[in-house]
């Protein structure tokens, strides 16, 4: 009876964690790493990827190197409320991806005492805050920015340079659609490829 009055005079705590960065920079290998230790602990988990992104796999979290956990594609990020009703621990994948509601629901979901980890890239190709990222980052309890390693230098990488001609704001790829650089890199790339476009069109 004492146990159980604490449990209701102190709630399960929720939280927000968000894993951020470029491509090829380890973003979904911690999301996993993270929600494994959770599964370890024998906690109820569950992760999410928008339904549109099935390059390595239609349903399952892949990471760039190959690491697999089972997960749930959803058309939109309301839909992840109603399957998340149990878990203690939930993962959402390629956040960037998903409608401008999805930082509402991760702050339903921690306010009933749910820990939300969430991976996703911060900026798209041009530079710019992503999607619904930058609420999430200031939302979040917990911030973690992961670099890759620059393709032109080796310094450090936080830019996901793409090297295709399209100008699409969503284009899943990989290698050989996108590349990591660092901040000089990246705008020497970018420069480059404006004059070409100039070139063009002159």
């Amino acid at each position: 009876m004492f146990l159980e009055q604490r449990a209701s005079l102190h709630p399960r705590r929720g939280w927000i964690e968000v894993v951020c960065g470029s491509m090829f920079s380890g973003k979904t290998e911690e999301l996993i790493r993270r929600m494994r230790r959770a599964e370890y602990a024998k906690q109820q988990v569950g992760i999410f990827k928008p339904a549109t992104d099935n390059r390595y796999h239609d349903s399952d979290v892949v990471s760039h190197d190959k690491r697999i956990i089972a997960s749930t594609p959803v058309p939109h990020s309301a839909a992840i409320l109603p399957l998340s009703a149990g878990l203690q621990v939930v993962g959402i994948d390629e956040a960037q991806f998903f409608d401008e509601a999805l930082p509402r629901v991760c702050e339903q979901l921690a306010n009933s005492g749910v820990r939300v980890i969430i991976a996703g890239l911060d900026m798209d190709f041009q530079g710019r805050p992503f999607g619904p990222m930058p609420q999430l980052l200031a939302i979040a309890e917990y911030v973690t920015k992961v670099h890759a390693i620059c393709l032109h230098c080796g310094e450090l990488a936080h830019y996901s340079h793409r090297t295709t001609g399209s100008d699409r704001l969503i284009l899943l790829g990989e290698t050989e659609s996108y590349e990591p650089l660092c901040r000089q890199c990246y705008q020497a790339a970018r420069a480059e490829k404006d004059g070409k476009r100039n070139t063009l069109f002159s």
